[in-house]
């Protein structure tokens, strides 16, 4: 039985009061100060049969932002009439859509919450069987700590799609999936109609971003994998981008700018990231090049991937070994800290903006240089050299 039509989530943030020591220049992003109360959600349309009318009320008890974490710093500080100083990562006007985010602490979130900071309007695409979660989520406010943004307001996200990006358009869709309760409920989740969508409620977008993964035999070894789960890993991982690009390319206007996650297994071994996962991201490092030949003599759109350090992402956890990752990267990295999904992010902003206008087809490495390593120092065969530390502070 196919699945049943609903509208895609409409999000709108609430607007708290504002303190009289904290201002903000945009206008369209919420601003917090102390003791707001009483924000409701004024607009929501869901796929998970939410009345658009339906008002929900939160309170906040806020104190001023604070933290030690490494601070998204992508962001408009004037008004919007005023020419920002300075160079600035300006993307006030953009629209970007990032696909693959079904929770909030992964590299998909701080890429939207790094391009929003800079003034770009925010589209989601979030896997169908997620959806409701991360719906339920938003509206009942456990993301707002982490849409936070530099200056105190809340990320904004204008819309949420159901997106598969497995199926091209409705015709690939087995029968058991279009039967699965899990996409009940929801309707116009292939790439294709996704992008129909995308064009028919807002016309153009000029950001993509894919931040999509997904390898069902990853903890086995390659020897291991069967060929269904390696052709799925590459399906999943790496073709989704050639198909998002595909249909997303129309509707983006010249100048955009697309952007898609990889790993440094697409280059060198890492034992334990199996099931064709390594080289499906090896093929979309590839398609990377490609496609930025293809999309810039065609429509002036540049094509970049960020090969991102690890992260303990709830996606990262999965694979199993997360934290012997990080752990060999904060021992063996050129810089000697753990990375966050922030740096990620603002990297991410600066290759969507103006200021990377001549950059495409690059593979990006934000991983504290782990990436220029021969060797891993901590192995007891260097312990007789004088191999710095970093100095902790």
């Amino acid at each position: 039985m196919a699945a049943t039509a609903t509208p895609s989530t409409q999000i709108a943030t609430p607007k708290p009061c504002i303190s009289a020591s904290r201002k903000t220049s945009r206008s369209r992003i919420a601003c917090f100060g102390n003791e707001a109360k009483g924000a409701s959600w004024t607009k929501l349309r869901s796929s998970s049969l939410i009345s658009a009318t339906q008002s929900l009320s939160k309170s906040y008890d806020c104190k001023p932002f604070q933290s030690e974490r490494h601070v998204v710093k992508a962001m408009s500080g004037a008004s919007d009439k005023q020419p920002l100083p300075g160079l600035p990562i300006d993307l006030r006007g953009k629209r970007a859509f990032i696909a693959g985010i079904a929770d909030d602490n992964g590299y998909g979130w701080a890429i939207a919450k790094s391009l929003a900071a800079a003034g770009a309007e925010i589209l989601i695409g979030t896997w169908v069987p997620a959806l409701n979660i991360f719906e339920t989520s938003l509206r009942r406010g456990k993301f707002d700590e982490s849409r936070v943004l530099p200056d105190g307001s809340l990320m904004e996200i204008t819309k949420v799609y159901p997106l598969d990006a497995v199926y091209d358009c409705p015709e690939d869709v087995p029968e058991d999936v279009k039967a699965n309760k899990r996409y009940s409920g929801s309707s116009k989740w292939t790439v294709k109609e996704v992008a129909e969508t995308v064009k028919q409620d807002f016309g153009t977008i000029d950001i993509l971003v894919h931040s999509l993964a997904n390898g069902p035999e990853v903890s086995k070894p390659l020897l291991e994998t069967s060929r269904n789960g390696y052709l799925a890993a590459i399906s999943a991982s790496s073709y989704s981008f050639v198909s998002l690009l595909k249909h997303f390319l129309p509707i983006m206007n010249p100048g955009g700018a697309t952007i898609s996650l990889t790993y440094i297994a697409s280059e060198k071994i890492i034992p334990g990231y199996g099931g064709g996962m390594s080289s499906a991201k090896a093929a979309l490092e590839s398609d990377t090049k490609v496609l930025a030949f293809e999309a810039g003599r065609k429509h002036n759109i540049r094509v970049n991937t960020i090969s991102a350090g690890p992260l303990r992402s709830r996606a990262a956890k999965a694979i199993g070994f997360i934290d012997m990752m990080i752990d060999y990267s904060l021992e063996n990295a050129p810089l000697q800290k753990e990375l966050t999904a922030d740096e990620v992010g603002n990297a991410a902003a600066f290759l969507a903006s103006p200021l990377a206008s001549a950059i495409t087809g690059a593979v990006v490495y934000v991983d504290n240089g782990l990436n220029a390593m021969g060797v891993g120092v901590d192995s007891p065969v260097f312990k007789d050299l004088d191999i710095p530390k970093a100095q902790k502070s």
